[in-house]
């Protein structure tokens, strides 16, 4: 029964997200609002990022670290959701200058990264028996297939899919704002809080796969 209601008070959390980004996604908001929220959500994550480490480390237990997971997950959801809809939506508004790549290789890219993102979805459902969110946690250390190459496949093809949206729309700012901002900020996040949570979780399963396989950049499995 208890894992019932928790299974359905984290439903009830993600579709207060996915309303929250319905209603983001098409609000009249002035210039100086959608700025605010484009740079400012994004900068909030620094400080979410040092909380949530902080209340992590306070007990080192699996259930600990799932319910304090599920707090800046949904956190991230606002933090991190709500700016990125904004700068998409809102991308054609931008001035600054054009990238001069012509549209259709960008959205090349845009669908090869996003089926690489879907790749990496679904070798954590088969290998980790979970989800990219905290509605379901891997139960079991993905570390096989693509994560054998990188312990963040999923980060780096996320980044490379904004990247590619940028290239697609032309917008150098937009490179720019996923560059500076938004990947440092989820970098920090994963670096931080994420793979401290693996710890906990996983112990020293985990910490010998992160010692053989780096955090982002691919590499050959050894052995």
């Amino acid at each position: 029964m208890k894992r019932v209601i928790e299974f359905l008070v984290k439903v009830a959390l993600l579709a207060f997200i996915w309303l929250i980004w319905w209603w983001t996604l098409n609000a009249p908001l002035s210039a100086i609002l959608n700025l605010s929220i484009i740079v400012g959500g994004v900068l909030l994550v620094f400080p979410l990022v040092w909380l949530g480490r902080k209340i992590l480390d306070r007990h080192k237990t699996t259930s600990w670290a799932a319910w304090t997971t599920t707090f800046v997950h949904v956190a991230l959801g606002f933090l991190l959701g709500v700016p990125l809809i904004r700068a998409v939506a809102t991308h054609r508004d931008w001035r600054g200058w054009i990238l001069p790549v012509p549209s259709e290789i960008g959205l090349a890219l845009v669908i090869l990264t996003a089926a690489a993102f879907l790749l990496t979805v679904t070798n954590l459902a088969l290998k980790g028996f979970g989800a990219p969110f905290f509605i379901a946690l891997s139960r079991k250390l993905a570390a096989e297939w693509l994560y054998a190459w990188t312990r963040n496949p999923m980060v780096l093809a996320g980044v490379a899919f904004l990247l590619s949206l940028g290239i697609w729309f032309r917008s150098l700012l937009f490179e720019l704002w996923v560059l500076i901002l938004f990947a440092p900020a989820l970098l920090v996040f994963v670096r931080t809080f994420e793979e401290r949570e693996l710890e906990i979780r996983f112990g020293v399963s985990y910490l010998e796969y992160k010692s053989r396989t780096p955090m982002l950049f691919p590499r050959m499995p050894r052995g």
